[in-house]
């Protein structure tokens, strides 16, 4: 049966409408449709627009094909109105998208559909949930929603900070019941309940914040088990919780795409891990380098990249000390004003190393 062009749709009948829309952000799923000249008071009831629960950040690793993209995504959110996406920048990485997902598995799917439909070739950043701030600025309180560490309030200005929490299921072999409590319990994790299936096979529940398990849970759980436990979530509402935002200064300067937010009780090992991270990937300078983690105006970690030693006295020949260390005074000297108005170029190794860090 072939289609034909009709002036109305009554009950029963399948069609669609062809809009003139220009711009695919001006609609979504969930639209009503009502008359030009005696309009509908208010949208059907009974759609609500999906909310996305993890952001991550895409880049090209080409920069030219960002309009490339661009246009993946737009094309992608045509069938998926979950999908969410704004343009960013990056230091190192260039020019990017944050986008929203539903969960981990919806970010995987879009991540491989960029990658083998559209043939590109992408960068996605640690995953990140959003956060609920209670702040209080010149008396005024206000709640901020946060879906990066760079829009964190100032540390003074934060009252309370709400993280999700899912509701996890846990299926595994009786063998590796220690290994998977321990993982849950270092995620933060609240003890639900543990049932038998059968004779060799437990089901666990536990509570757990999102921000735990959205980045490299599922794989340290498949180790813990040895590739035999299944996990599923589901979320639930926001908590209060004790964050806080990493911060990393390189050369006393902040270095916002590196910061990070975490649990107040794993600030101090993340940020030495972070700072000593960053040590070995950044280039020397003829001057030294402090990489510093803080949290506020208190350093809770310090690495020093060593200066590049240039040997200033290797023109002198002969014996004359006086020449040599004046040469050396020089050379102090000169390093105290390249400090003092020298600039830090951060590569991108640095950011993919915070990455690779993760999955450690």
């Amino acid at each position: 049966m072939g289609r034909q062009k009709v002036d109305r749709l009554t009950a029963g009948d399948v069609g669609y409408v062809i809009g003139s829309i220009k711009d695919i952000q001006d609609t979504r799923v969930g639209d009503t449709i009502t008359r030009a000249h005696d309009p509908a008071d208010e949208p059907i009831p009974g759609f609500e627009e999906v909310k996305p629960m993890v952001f991550s950040g895409i880049y090209p690793t080409e920069t030219d094909d960002f309009e490339e993209l661009r246009g993946a995504l737009e094309k992608l959110q045509l069938n998926d109105a979950s999908l969410t996406y704004q343009a960013e920048s990056s230091a190192a990485l260039g020019f990017g998208f944050r986008v929203g997902f539903l969960g981990l598995l919806h970010m995987e799917i879009i991540q491989e559909r960029l990658e083998r439909e559209f043939d590109l070739d992408i960068i996605t950043t640690v995953p990140n949930v959003e956060y609920h701030v209670d702040v209080e600025e010149r008396g005024e309180k206000k709640t901020v929603t946060v879906d990066k560490p760079e829009e964190m309030p100032h540390y003074g200005d934060i009252e309370t900070v709400y993280e999700p929490y899912v509701a996890a299921d846990i299926i595994t072999p009786s063998d590796h019941i220690g290994n998977i409590i321990e993982l849950c319990e270092d995620r933060r994790g609240e003890y639900g309940s543990q049932r038998w299936l059968d004779s060799q096979t437990v089901k666990l529940e536990y509570e757990l914040p999102l921000a735990e398990i959205v980045f490299d849970f599922y794989d340290n759980l498949k180790s813990a088990s040895r590739g035999y436990a299944s996990f599923d979530y589901e979320v639930l509402e926001y908590r209060e919780s004790d964050l806080v935002k990493l911060s990393i200064l390189i050369d006393e300067k902040p270095a916002e795409p590196l910061s990070t937010i975490v649990h107040r009780d794993k600030a101090h090992e993340v940020g030495r891990k972070l700072a000593k991270e960053l040590k070995d990937v950044i280039p020397r300078q003829l001057y030294e380098v402090p990489i510093q983690a803080s949290i506020g105006r208190r350093i809770v970690a310090r690495e020093t990249i060593k200066a590049q030693r240039k040997d200033v006295t290797a023109k002198c020949y002969g014996g004359d000390v006086t020449r040599k260390k004046k040469l050396l005074e020089e050379q102090k000297e000169g390093k105290k004003r390249m400090k003092q108005m020298g600039e830090i170029d951060v590569p991108q190794e640095a950011f993919l190393a915070i990455l690779s860090m993760d999955e450690e």
